[in-house]
């Protein structure tokens, strides 16, 4: 059937006035404005203010600074079986699913509707076909909205997923440092226990000859149940070392993990590049500015929600049947129309929608500042602490050889008589704490040189920390679209 000539005027009117009003979106803010709406009190400097690091460009594959294969292949486990990971994946295939739905709300919706029947007795009845077509002008630009803040939602989470693998990339090394640096704490506790029963050796050789006496027996024989205990506790600390790096790797925590016989060399300064780079390279900075662009795009699909809508139809039908007599003997039939919706009175819940997008907007603003302040605090915490703990291994290194040369001289001094057995236990303690204390730093330093590069936001592997999180790029990527792209 053929539509009559002025309400097909009519239908073509409306799309081409649709087609010519549809508003263009408004941008959200770009890196610069955000930092400085966000940023107002924080003045970025040049170079950083903490000594360390060179001043070149920030560099990836920190990972194979550390030279250690076993901690490689540890990361590459953890990337494959953590838990934490895969949740974070999903949220990734998740929010790629939520950027299609949205799409597809502006392509046309065709639905189809059929029915057949029949009589008692006999076959016939009442069949029949229906087909309808919709779809929503975007005038006011709402659905566009809907879909640029998914697609910003969507980049938001594949930044969190990059982080996150960053982040167990940085707990693996550092919990592989621990489990090494318990073991060696053991070590030194075996020596000292060694050290330890062989004074209350000689204290009950001097005692046996007549040159001891009882009280210097039960202060040896103390000493050495006080390092048998901290033994004790050393082994409890490395056992739960290892199972929470198999925690890590998705294994069972049975604290069976090989773990290496020393820790890696300090790797070389590292390129630090200048702060003025820092927000645009950590993922987790990048993430808290695509949510500020999510929360811009969803207060314009508030405000265009007040608006009307404006949808086109189209349906046709054909029916059948032997039971009754159809008067119109065209079949089948089409027909084309419009709709108009408009919002006249909610009792002020669509004023009330854009004021929480608002609200929403400055919280996602806020977060972002907060996420950059944090970032700046990371880097110049890590250079800091770096530098200091550089220092302190010197001067504890120092400190070892002086211990050690002192509980030698008091040993010596001891067995030829000329001190008691308790000078000597104070020199082997200074001893003991002073290799404790230098093992504990140079573990540190470690550690931080782990943090300098997170907090750098330098990635660990070769992935491209903005296209790790799946295979959709143009849902996953960031945008930087213009006013026109965004139409």
């Amino acid at each position: 059937m053929r539509v009559p000539l002025h309400r097909a005027a009519v239908l073509a009117a409306t799309i081409a006035v649709a087609a010519l009003g549809g508003c263009a979106l408004n941008r959200p803010p770009t890196t610069g404005e955000l930092q400085q709406q966000a940023l107002p009190h924080t003045n970025v400097p040049a170079v950083w203010k903490a000594a360390g690091g060179a001043p070149d460009p920030v560099a990836d594959y920190w990972l194979a600074t550390f030279d250690d294969p076993a901690l490689s292949a540890l990361v590459n486990e953890a990337q494959a079986y953590n838990a934490d990971l895969q949740v974070a994946a999903a949220r990734v295939e998740q929010a790629a699913g939520y950027v299609k739905v949205a799409h597809a709300s502006l392509l046309p919706a065709v639905g189809v509707a059929g029915t057949i029947g029949g009589k008692s007795g006999g076959s016939g009845g009442l069949d029949g076909i229906w087909l309808n077509a919709s779809l929503e002008l975007d005038v006011w630009g709402r659905l566009r909205y809907g879909q640029a803040a998914a697609q910003e939602q969507a980049a938001a989470l594949a930044a969190d997923f990059a982080y996150a693998r960053q982040s167990i990339a940085a707990m693996v090394a550092k919990g592989w440092f621990v489990a090494i640096e318990a073991g060696l704490q053991r070590a030194i506790a075996q020596e000292a226990l060694r050290t330890a029963e062989t004074l209350l050796r000689l204290a009950l050789d001097r005692l046996r000859i007549g040159n001891g006496n009882e009280q210097a027996v039960a202060e040896a024989r103390a000493n050495v149940g006080t390092y048998r205990d901290r033994l004790r506790q050393i082994d409890l600390a490395r056992e739960q070392a290892m199972r929470a790096l198999e925690l890590l790797l998705g294994r069972y925590p049975a604290a069976e993990i090989a773990v290496a016989a020393r820790l890696p060399a300090m790797p070389p300064p590292v390129p630090v590049g200048m702060p003025s780079q820092l927000l645009e390279r950590r993922p987790d900075v990048f993430a808290a500015e695509r949510r500020v662009a999510a929360a811009f795009d969803r207060v314009g699909e508030a405000r265009a929600a007040q608006l009307p809508r404006i949808s086109l139809t189209a349906g046709g039908s054909s029916v059948s049947s032997d039971l009754i007599e159809l008067k119109d003997t065209s079949n089948p039939l089409w027909s084309l129309g419009a709709n108009l919706i408009a919002p006249i009175y909610q009792g002020g819940a669509l004023r009330a929608q854009v004021e929480i997008r608002t609200a929403e907007q400055k919280q996602a603003v806020a977060e972002y500042a907060r996420a950059g302040q944090r970032a700046f605090g990371e880097v110049e915490g890590a250079l800091a602490t770096e530098e200091a703990l550089r220092e302190r291994e010197a001067i504890l290194e120092a400190t070892v050889r002086d211990s050690a040369r002192a509980l030698e001289l008091a040993q010596v001094q001891y067995r030829v008589g000329t001190i008691d057995l308790r000078l000597v236990e104070q020199n082997q303690l200074a001893l003991y704490s002073a290799r404790l204390a230098l093992l504990r730093v140079q573990t540190e330093r470690l550690a931080q040189r782990v943090n300098l590069h997170l907090s750098l936001g330098g990635g660990f592997d070769a992935s491209p920390w903005d296209a790790v999180a799946g295979s959709d790029a143009e849902a996953l990527a960031p945008r930087a679209q213009t006013k026109e792209e965004r139409k």
